[in-house]
């Protein structure tokens, strides 16, 4: 499996944009994607909607 680095924005409160890095180990590009969502939906509590990615990379081990 390659390692992959999702990059992108979240509306935290308040209309606050916070900006995020993620970097997990998944099959696809596509499962790294909903791999970033979920786990940004899931600890900020925000819908994927509210998500938005602007880059994702495969990055070396």
């Amino acid at each position: 499996m390659a390692n992959w680095q999702v990059s992108g924005t979240y509306l935290a409160r308040r209309a606050d944009w916070q900006t995020f890095t993620k970097v997990c180990e998944a099959a696809s590009a596509e499962q790294a994607r909903e791999w970033a969502l979920s786990e940004i939906g899931g600890c900020h509590h925000v819908k994927r909607g509210l998500i938005r990615i602007t880059s994702l990379a495969e990055v070396p081990a």
